[in-house]
């Protein structure tokens, strides 16, 4: 008796949680570890902008239009990554830029999930009237790019930082309910949701409380990815001056109003540049990450 009594507690603790398991599988994964590191001080950078910018972002300083960052000739420690056109202090922009980026393709992501989740839920538990109806006008909104298509909605709607962040969606929008759709009908024929209906569970009941816990591993992935994608159109939309209009900072509209300074200031460009670049491929390898720490296949291979 003593001995299996004192065999239960090491047999709890050989078997790990799924948290547990999945946390684990996410940081044996150096690159996604490396890269959530990376975003995540972006991203509290970005929050604290107010308190860690030396400057302004709309400040100009006409003097030091131009100047170079402090590691080069003339550059100065008051401004630390340089000053633009307009003497605007980079740094400053960079990190007020952050907040708008991430905070529409925050934003963004949201605003396609959660419709998306509820037509892709309506179409695999109503397939005969409602799916037709919802993936052909899902197939539709799929004929164009996603990025021509927030263009059209821009036109549409106007430029500026709400209609940014309505066109993003739109774009992103069937992509999530396509993926929800495929999720459920896979979940819908296991065992658990026909025992689900012989039980008695409605309808209602078994989209929310049994199938849809069970598609969020993919889910989450694709918002994730997504997210970049929607750090990317902001960017390319600020770039082409339909997203968010001056003086408000944002990483695309600084590195339009910074071309004509490519070689006379190339510090204007590099800058955002870079800040992009490192943002969408740390958000691309934390997708990655978790989508290997989510499927057990992948977490078995590695």
């Amino acid at each position: 008796m003593a001995t299996s009594t004192e065999a239960l507690p090491l047999g709890d603790a050989a078997m790990p949680s799924p948290a547990r398991e999945f946390a684990a599988a996410f940081a044996s994964n150096r690159g996604a570890l490396a890269a959530f590191v990376v975003f995540a001080l972006i991203a509290i950078a970005a929050t604290l902008a107010p308190l860690l910018a030396p400057h302004d972002p709309i400040q100009q300083f006409r003097a030091h239009a131009l100047q170079p960052p402090f590691w080069q000739s003339g550059g100065t420690a008051e401004f630390p990554f340089g000053t633009d056109e307009l003497g605007r202090d980079i740094l400053a922009r960079l990190l007020h830029g952050g907040r708008v980026s991430l905070g529409i393709g925050m934003a963004a992501v949201l605003l396609a999930l959660l419709p998306g989740v509820a037509l892709g839920m309506a179409a695999a538990f109503h397939p005969r009237i409602v799916s037709p109806l919802i993936m052909r006008a899902m197939d539709v909104l799929l004929a164009l790019p996603g990025l021509l298509l927030a263009i059209g909605v821009i036109t549409v709607l106007g430029p500026g930082l709400a209609n940014t962040v309505i066109a993003i969606a739109v774009g992103a929008l069937p992509g999530y309910v396509r993926l929800t759709r495929a999720a459920a009908l896979a979940e819908m024929q296991r065992d658990y949701v026909t025992a689900s209906r012989v039980a008695g569970a409605g309808t209602w009941r078994l989209m929310w409380w049994a199938v849809l816990p069970n598609c969020m591993a993919p889910l989450v992935v694709n918002a994730t990815l997504g997210f970049s994608s929607a750090v990317l159109e902001t960017a390319a939309l600020g770039f082409l001056g339909l997203g968010v209009q001056p003086p408000l900072p944002e990483w695309g509209g600084m590195l339009a109003a910074a071309r004509d300074y490519i070689e006379r200031a190339p510090w204007v460009v590099t800058m955002p540049g870079l800040t992009i670049l490192v943002t969408v491929l740390s958000i691309n390898l934390m997708g990655d990450g978790l989508r290997d720490a989510f499927d057990p296949r992948l977490r078995s291979a590695s």
